[in-house]
């Protein structure tokens, strides 16, 4: 399946064209470690996480967009469209409740200057683009589980933000328990708060390591013999369920900037990308139909992806993981390239632009953005719009960039003082955190010592 889906340019004609179906109806799932090998439902892949093989689901088909698109001008609507082509179940009035319940938040498209566009991901209970997968996939594996008597425990690793939203959006689901790790030290002290506060049926794991060993944990866990008794599944990127609904805000983004500018020029789309995982949801979106003319991928120090892009010597290897001050990027061994590489290939380069930004240029682009617009950007949506420029200046194309703003500035209180001299807006939601009970539990990075963990909960 490398060359699934030789490019997005001309789709659906080019998809249809290699033989991808975009029919409308149930798609089935693949792992990404063979080209063989039965094909399962949406539900199994989702409660799973990883294949059985260790591989990540792949989708063996992509359902075209709703034709009304870019009419539904109710998010939450689009979203119950836009993944009733993807689902089994649940369907009509059934699912549109689950996802009015998942996804109750607002998603503003903000114009800025230049012709850029800010879109505010961060809206949700955690304030970051993680709630819109978290959220929505807590609510179907709940409902999956729902009657059978099983009881799932869901296995994270975070590098800031994912961890929390999946804490706070899978918290008091009966069927469900949550085992999420973060790397000791590498997260920031707003990020942390949310990370241990004190939820039913959560256990929160400060790892002595990086986030590459906490991913490293969670992906051994699901090969470990000595855990076959206990039923685990990921609220990572790794697991499929979380990249479905992250494509809902991408259609949502250019229909909205459709209607705001009356426009049809295809947008640039800037994303924010550590793991890869957000990145591979607009591709998703766009191989259904969405028109992007280009994405392009915001990285930091953490350059494994534009190293592998520019075709550098060495680009395979994975290096070490960069602490940056776009903590929740800072990730080494990115999970989802390996799904990127078995859908896309080598045409990736065709609508993928990548770029590395370093600290001091991060900071320097926050206070531009202020300075220019007065708008506060958190450093990771920074990054994002330093990769904007950068493009534009080395290839003089001005059409417009939608930005995604992937976390509040409010949970970086520190680097927007230090980058803008102003501080960052207050959230209600993280003032709650400040007095909160907490719960955590430090651990080694050691397969055996998380292996305890998920031994002793099933006690």
């Amino acid at each position: 399946m490398r060359d699934i889906l030789p490019s997005m340019a001309g789709a659906p004609e080019r998809i249809r064209a290699a033989g991808v179906p975009r029919d409308p109806g149930p798609v089935g799932f693949r792992s990404s470690r063979g080209e063989a090998g039965r094909s399962v439902p949406f539900r199994v892949a989702l409660l799973q996480g990883l294949a059985p093989d260790g591989g990540l689901y792949l989708p063996e088909s992509i359902p075209p967009l709703p034709e009304r698109w870019h009419s539904i001008e109710s998010f939450p609507d689009l979203a119950t469209e836009l993944l009733g082509g993807w689902l089994e179940e649940p369907t009509g009035d059934e699912l549109a409740r689950l996802i009015a319940d998942a996804l109750d938040f607002p998603v503003p498209l903000v114009e800025l200057s230049e012709d850029r566009y800010v879109v505010e991901l961060f809206h949700g209970p955690t304030l970051s683009f993680k709630d819109f997968g978290a959220r929505t996939m807590a609510r179907l594996m709940n409902r999956y589980l729902e009657g059978r008597g099983e009881r799932l425990t869901i296995l994270v690793a975070t590098s800031g933000d994912t961890g929390s939203a999946v804490a706070d959006g899978f918290s008091g689901l009966d069927n469900l328990r949550v085992v999420l790790l973060y790397p000791k030290g590498m997260v920031s002290e707003v990020q942390e708060r949310q990370l241990i506060a004190e939820r039913p049926n959560l256990t929160s794991l400060r790892v002595r390591g990086t986030f590459d060993d906490c991913q490293r944990l969670v992906k051994g866990a699901f090969v470990d013999p000595a855990l076959e008794g206990v039923p685990l599944s990921s609220a990572n990127s790794i697991n499929v369920g979380r990249l479905l609904p992250q494509q809902c805000y991408y259609v949502w983004a250019v229909a909205e900037l459709v209607r705001s500018t009356g426009s049809d020029r295809e947008p640039l789309v800037a994303v924010p990308s550590g793991n890869l995982g957000n990145l591979t949801a607009g591709l998703l979106a766009a191989a259904a139909g969405l028109p992007v003319n280009r994405f392009l991928a915001a990285h930091n120090a953490n350059d494994f992806f534009p190293r592998f892009l520019a075709g550098a010597a060495q680009a395979y290897r994975f290096g070490e993981t960069v602490r940056t001050i776009s903590n929740a990027m800072d990730v080494g061994s990115p999970s989802n390239f390996e799904r990127l590489d078995r859908l896309f290939g080598v045409s990736m380069t065709e609508r993928i632009s990548a770029t590395s930004v370093s600290d001091q240029a991060t900071r320097e682009r926050m206070r531009a953005t202020f300075e220019e617009d007065g708008y506060i950007a958190c450093p990771h949506t920074a990054v994002g719009f330093e990769a904007v420029e950068r493009y534009r200046a080395g290839t003089g194309d001005r059409r417009p960039a939608l930005v995604l703003a992937t976390a509040h500035p409010a949970k970086f209180p520190d680097v927007v003082a230090q980058a803008t001299g102003v501080s960052a807006p207050s959230s209600e939601l993280l003032e709650r955190l400040r007095d909160a009970p907490q719960r955590v539990q430090e651990i080694e990075a050691e397969a055996s010592s998380l292996r305890q963990v998920l031994l002793d909960g099933q006690r």
